[in-house]
């Protein structure tokens, strides 16, 4: 197999991650009421639905508006302080397009392009610190999103065994 060169490797890594986390996503929206998906444990917590609407948010501006230049109109505080809306299932949807559209837009960037500075919410980033940030934040995020539904649900969403490997079949 011929060597890659660090742009695809680090968008094909960032497209992995991203699909891996929404899975995830995907398992404890399924999961949850319209109740529990904007519960909130206290009133300085965020809920699930908070959190999708959030990470949907932040894909938009970091990598379709930031990276990719469209325009974006995006109401960050909303994000937090909705206390209800839309159920669980049109929440993913939406965040399921903006990510595919994401990832689909970074396949086409290369390792020059990647090194450009662009100005994303007011930081002076490369293109390479947007892809990273976002993957990074999605993860953290997703790991809010598990143990809430653990919490709420009392449910085991393990990705892996006793032995540390995946029992996901295809995901790393």
């Amino acid at each position: 197999m011929p060597p890659r060169d660090w742009a695809s490797e680090l968008t094909t890594y960032a497209e992995s991650k991203l699909a891996q986390n929404l899975a995830q996503i995907a398992r404890c929206t399924a999961m949850l009421t319209p109740a529990e998906l904007w519960h909130r444990a206290s009133q300085t917590c965020n809920s699930v639905g908070n959190l999708l609407l959030h990470l949907e948010g932040n894909v938009r501006q970091w990598i379709l508006g930031g990276v990719g230049g469209q325009p974006v109109t995006r109401d960050r505080p909303a994000e937090f302080s909705a206390r209800g809306g839309p159920f669980g299932a049109e929440l993913l949807a939406k965040l399921e397009g903006t990510t595919r559209a994401a990832c689909e837009l970074l396949r086409n960037r290369g390792p020059n392009e990647l090194l450009e500075r662009r100005l994303i919410q007011g930081y002076d980033v490369s293109e390479l610190v947007a892809v990273t940030h976002v993957v990074e934040h999605f993860s953290f995020h997703t790991g809010q999103i598990v143990h809430m539904t653990k919490a709420l649900r009392g449910v085991d969403l393990s990705q892996y065994d006793a032995q540390g490997r995946n029992v996901q079949p295809g995901l790393p």
